[in-house]
């Protein structure tokens, strides 16, 4: 089944905790949360403190996207806030098998992201031991923009080396996924689907979200 997760991001902060229970109610499977830190992306977004006060609200699991600089200084922080999964930019860590092993090790599952400029082929070494990777289809930073095409074909890749080394793999696309396109992302190997601004336009949660499903 391909799982919906909700990017936060695109939300209507002056009533973010209604719209996180109306997502569980009108089927979302998980929330997507990206972090930004105004450094490794040039926009700055929110921290732990939204998480905490998520966390008692809704029993979907949390997709915490930390798209900022030396991440494993914050993966406790994330990890005892209430994340389920925390996932880290390939980009942004020196050390990323070390990471990796740190997010397990707070029982959580880990994952990396891949930047659309990033070949996936840097993952070959460690997709064994991820249960995410996530390919994100625009330049991170900002919500609202276009898919870029070219990504279509890293999901497919990602597909591939799933089948030899980790048929577990979650493999999410993140960026302008709309009603138009999530069937070839979905074609080429995605089964989590993080969308936006597809999700909260117009506040009709319930009814996007039904859309964004259609007949997958």
């Amino acid at each position: 089944m391909i799982k919906i997760a909700p990017s936060i991001l695109a939300a209507d902060f002056s009533k973010l905790g209604e719209q996180v229970i109306e997502l569980e109610k009108s089927g979302a499977d998980m929330l997507h949360i990206d972090v930004m830190d105004g450094n490794f992306v040039p926009n700055i977004s929110y921290g732990t403190p939204i998480v905490k006060s998520l966390r008692g609200l809704t029993e979907m699991v949390f997709d915490v996207h930390l798209m900022i600089n030396e991440p494993s200084k914050y993966v406790e922080d994330f990890a005892l806030a209430g994340a389920d999964i925390i996932t880290v930019h390939y980009e942004a860590d020196r050390h990323i098998d070390r990471t990796i092993n740190y997010i397990k090790s707070f029982n959580i599952k880990a994952g990396v992201a891949l930047n659309p400029g990033t070949p996936v082929d840097v993952l070959k070494n460690i997709i064994s031991n991820l249960d995410v990777v996530l390919i994100m289809s625009v330049n991170p930073g900002f919500g609202g923009q276009k898919y870029i095409k070219y990504c279509s074909d890293k999901i497919q890749e990602v597909k591939k080396l799933s089948e030899k080394l980790n048929k577990d793999l979650l493999i999410q696309v993140d960026g302008g996924i709309t009603k138009d396109n999530i069937k070839e992302a979905v074609s080429m190997g995605a089964n989590v689907i993080v969308a936006g601004s597809s999700v909260f336009k117009n506040g009709l949660i319930k009814e996007n979200i039904s859309e964004l499903r259609g007949d997958l």
